[in-house]
């Protein structure tokens, strides 16, 4: 029998999305999250407690959809506990409370002995990662990266939706991490595509400017491969609900975008580093002697 979501956590993420959310916005959360039932009636709290218990009862995996319902907040940069406000003034009392509330939802899953990961994936155990993902990343350790999409490849079988989302979100993770630490625009709509757009650019990977034409037959499969990742976490993924007509998405296909997603993932990563070595260092200048005449 599939893990309940504990009682603790169900009264604190209807606390946060009780807070967060206007009612139609919380129904709309619920049901993309695949919360069992209808929307019970009564006040936010009270709404939001109600459900999560119905899905207790009624869903083979409560704690998937409890992760997909907190996925937004815990993945949100502006929530994070190091977040510094850049605003005019002090930081709305709003947006305050909202990250008190997430990090109360962290220290819920640590008394629950769960762990939330990356992609709306709550575990059990409490083995949260040594390192955030961003931090991997920026770090460039490949073999902590390989073991993101091992984790992904984990659940293909039980979870082949899971598998893409998390697998997804690894890329989409890189690609933020890249605009982010070389100064680049975040483009406005930040979905797979149109970040890979900004990196791919600044890494010089257009596939006219690539002599050999059997690499840029290849690079132009890279794109391909991101635009259908991309899709398929739309369409498929547990980041999305399924809508009226399911997509049937079998471990075979959950497989192949993970695999896929790793291959990118790998190329993107060691062109960055390799633009990274080829900038001229920088002079420091307390080590530059300077005549005095």
């Amino acid at each position: 029998m599939a893990q309940p979501i504990p009682q603790p956590l169900i009264a604190v993420i209807a606390e946060l999305v009780s807070h967060a959310e206007t009612h139609p916005t919380l129904n709309g959360l619920f049901m993309h999250a695949e919360a069992s039932g209808d929307a019970p009636e009564g006040t936010k709290v009270a709404k939001a407690q109600d459900w999560l218990r119905n899905t207790n009862k009624q869903h083979a995996e409560p704690l998937a959809v409890a992760g997909r319902i907190i996925c937004g907040y815990m993945e949100d940069i502006e929530l994070e506990a190091d977040y510094e406000y850049t605003g005019f003034g002090d930081e709305p009392e709003h947006a305050v409370k909202k990250r008190a509330l997430v990090r109360k939802v962290e220290s819920v899953l640590s008394r629950c002995s769960l762990s939330y990961h990356k992609g709306g994936i709550i575990a059990t155990g409490g083995m949260a990662p040594s390192k955030a993902l961003g931090d991997l990343i920026r770090g460039r350790d490949l073999p902590a990266i390989h073991r993101e999409f091992e984790r992904a490849l984990d659940s293909v079988e039980a979870k082949p939706r899971d598998a893409v989302s998390a697998a997804a979100n690894v890329l989409e993770s890189i690609f933020k991490t890249y605009i982010e630490d070389n100064g680049l625009a975040m483009p406005d709509k930040q979905d797979l595509q149109p970040v890979f757009k900004i990196v791919r650019a600044d890494l010089g990977l257009d596939p006219a400017s690539i002599e050999d034409q059997d690499l840029q037959r290849i690079i132009t499969g890279l794109f391909s491969v991101v635009d259908g990742i991309g899709a398929l976490r739309t369409h498929a993924s547990s980041a999305h609900s399924e809508g009226r007509k399911g997509y049937k998405l079998e471990p075979r296909h959950a497989r192949l975008a993970v695999n896929a997603a790793h291959t990118v993932a790998t190329f993107v990563m060691e062109t960055w580093d390799k633009k990274e070595s080829m900038k001229p260092k920088a002079r420091r200048a307390d080590l530059v002697f300077k005549d005095p005449y």
